[in-house]
Order: structure tokens, then sequence, then C-alpha cells
């Protein structure tokens, strides 16, 4: 009965630590990196685009999409992201309603 217990303790506290973790894997949110060297971080609504700057854009779990803000190196591009697998996010950029070929950025920090 004591060997059943501790296995069981054992298990519980394995499973809280387990889910204390931050998930990621299965959204949109985190750090993503271009092959450019680019970098992205998506927090909910919240973004820091390529450029450094934090604006807002519409955010899904598996999905983002922002307008590049005036002055930007982005200005008025329409960016929509698509997350594809854990690690893989699918970027398409349309300029003037052109639309741009596919980007594939990558987590900066791979989930294991």
């Amino acid at each position: 009965m004591a060997v059943s217990m501790i296995k069981r303790a054992a298990l519980c506290v394995l499973l809280a630590g387990f889910y204390a973790l931050p998930a990621k894997a299965d959204a949109v949110d985190g750090d993503w990196c271009a092959d450019d060297g680019r970098t992205l971080t998506i927090d909910g609504v919240n973004i820091r685009i390529p450029s450094g700057l934090e604006i807002m854009g519409e955010y899904s779990r598996h999905a983002f999409r922002y307008v590049g803000p005036a002055g930007d190196p982005e200005a008025a591009h329409d960016v929509r992201m698509f997350l594809s697998g854990d690690d893989v996010l699918r970027v398409e950029r349309f300029i003037d309603g052109v639309e741009q070929p596919e980007e594939e950025w990558n987590r900066c920090n791979p989930i294991a």
C-alpha cells in the first residue's frame, strides 16, 4: 500500500511539473526566425514585428494577421501567418494587393 501511494505521489509531482511548463506547441505564440535573420514575437494579439516595433494584430490560436504601420519598412503590407506544425510558420504577404512568395519561418527555439 505504501509503495502504491509513493508511486501515485511521484506521478502527481511529475504531472504538476509538466503542466507548469509554457504550452506553446499548438499555438502561433512565441519567437519566430526567418532564414535571413529577421525575427518576430507573437504574444496573443501583440506582436513585435521584424523592425522591432510592437503593434497589435488579429490573433487566433493557429493564425495571426497584421498590417504594417506607417513609417515602417512593412508599411501597408498585409501580413498573414499560419501555424504549420509545431515549429513552422507560413507567412503570406500582400503588397498593394499583390501576393508575394510565401515565406517559411521557424521557431527560434524549437519545442522539444
